[in-house]
């Protein structure tokens, strides 16, 4: 290959990297942090710490503890990585939302999908082989002799509905749309520059926090997904992994044909979060700057008067 040539080939992958094809790199990298360490959650609170000697008594309920923080970090690190380049969606269902209301472009919001899907799954499989003889364990102390019969070590991929829903669809589905719709809303709250938004680069921080209150508020209905690469990338991990139907179509004991709500929940989810924001936030926001100028008043004071509001009220 000659000089020519190799300068042509290094400026067109720089030219990928400066546009759509950087923002995919750094989707799939960020939403594939956001899954090691909430999947790797999942595996030690699961499996890790009770097979492995460190936890002398049952730790019992409070491995959701660790669960919940254990995501809520996942979301920090996972927008750190990729905040700068992407914007860090890391969720199509935030993807959706910006595209609904804040100008995302169209054209890119299923090449976003398809990065964060696949860099779910990548982080899915680096867990599973990380994990795998914590799960043989867990399944062999369990008395789970197929992996399909394991629901519970199939959590530590992908979701399922609480068993008091008794395999209905209507509560799950719910689940999500509300965890979703408020993740959705405290996202474009904290992203807002015209209202509270963290300052020194403390907004990761701040959305991570947000993740762990929908764990600890939410996450026993089903799972917390809120994210629907989150879910359906470990979900197609588990199901090659031997996890067969428990996986996909998502049946169980007390669950059918489950894996379609963890997607559709999110993202009618994502949807009605940004719309509720705007209409009791983002749009008073933005009527109180063309009525004080280009910039509101400062968080939580009314705009000052103006001399057409002064005549009005002297005329009234």
């Amino acid at each position: 290959m000659s000089m020519k040539d190799t300068r042509h080939q290094t400026s067109g992958l720089t030219r990928l990297r400066q546009h759509t094809g950087g923002e995919l790199l750094a989707e799939f990298l960020g939403t594939a942090v956001l899954i090691l360490l909430g999947c790797g959650s999942v595996a030690v609170a699961l499996a890790g710490l009770p097979g492995s000697g460190r936890q002398m008594d049952a730790f019992g309920p409070g491995n959701w503890l660790i669960i919940a923080f254990g995501w809520g970090l996942a979301v920090v690190f996972g927008v750190y990585v990729a905040g700068g380049v992407s914007g860090a969606h890391i969720n199509p269902a935030v993807t959706l939302a910006f595209a609904v209301r804040r100008k995302f472009p169209w054209v890119k919001v299923v090449p976003y999908w398809i990065a964060q899907v696949l860099g779910a799954f990548t982080a899915a499989a680096i867990v599973y082989w990380v994990y795998a003889d914590a799960i043989n364990a867990f399944n062999a102390a369990e008395g789970f002799a197929e992996r399909e019969d394991s629901v519970p070590s199939f959590s530590i991929f992908a979701t399922f509905p609480a068993e008091y829903f008794g395999g209905g669809t209507w509560g799950p589905l719910l689940d999500q749309i509300v965890g979703t719709a408020f993740l959705v809303l405290a996202i474009a709250a904290l992203i807002d520059s015209r209202n509270m938004a963290p300052q020194s680069n403390f907004g990761p921080w701040a959305i991570g926090f947000v993740v762990t209150a929908i764990g600890l508020s939410f996450g026993t209905n089903a799972g917390y997904a809120i994210n629907p690469a989150r879910d359906f990338g470990p979900r197609l991990l588990a199901y090659f992994a031997g996890w067969g139907d428990a996986a996909l179509p998502g049946n169980g004991e007390w669950f059918s044909n489950y894996w379609w709500i963890p997607i559709a929940g999110p993202l009618i989810g994502g949807v009605v979060g940004i719309l509720v924001y705007d209409l009791f936030i983002g749009q008073v926001l933005s009527a109180r700057e063309k009525l004080v100028g280009v910039e509101g008043p400062p968080p939580g004071r009314v705009p000052e008067p103006t001399d057409e509001t002064e005549t009005r009220k002297s005329a009234e």
